[in-house]
């Protein structure tokens, strides 16, 4: 396995299993299963749960991947950053989509459905990772 591959998987799996155990605990204990009302606007408690789970990895995945997993890169810091919030906004997009069909219509429960989601985001997030945030510059 490559150096890089490993590395991902390790920082991956750390800010994986930060978001999933952040996830249950705030849609079992914070939540407490209950949807939302923030400023008239209804939020079902697994999004609610989804989103503070991210305000605490979304920082941590990005130095991880920037001085852990991609070191070898020579993009400046700010792009990169841009080009990260540019990926992580698909993988928002992703983890809404499958949290919502897996939970509305195939009744699955919701810490699962955060599990299997995960998988694809993951898939998703590496390779737009490695081919466009952290991407090599052409000389």
């Amino acid at each position: 396995m490559p150096h890089q591959t490993f590395r991902y998987a390790a920082c991956g799996g750390f800010n994986t299993v930060l978001d999933i155990t952040l996830f249950s605990l705030s849609y079992n204990f914070l939540y407490k299963k209950a949807d939302i009302i923030v400023y008239g606007f209804h939020i079902e408690a697994f999004i609610a749960s989804f989103l503070t789970s991210f305000i605490v990895t979304f920082p941590i995945g990005f130095y991880l991947s920037r001085y852990v997993v991609f070191q070898e890169t020579s993009r400046k810091k700010g792009k990169q950053i841009g080009r990260y919030f540019l990926v992580v906004i698909g993988c928002l997009y992703l983890n809404y989509v499958f949290l919502n069909l897996f939970i509305k219509y195939f009744h699955w429960y919701p810490t699962p459905a955060k599990i299997v989601t995960t998988v694809f985001v993951v898939i998703f997030s590496y390779i737009s990772q490695k081919h466009f945030t952290f991407k090599k510059k052409e000389l």
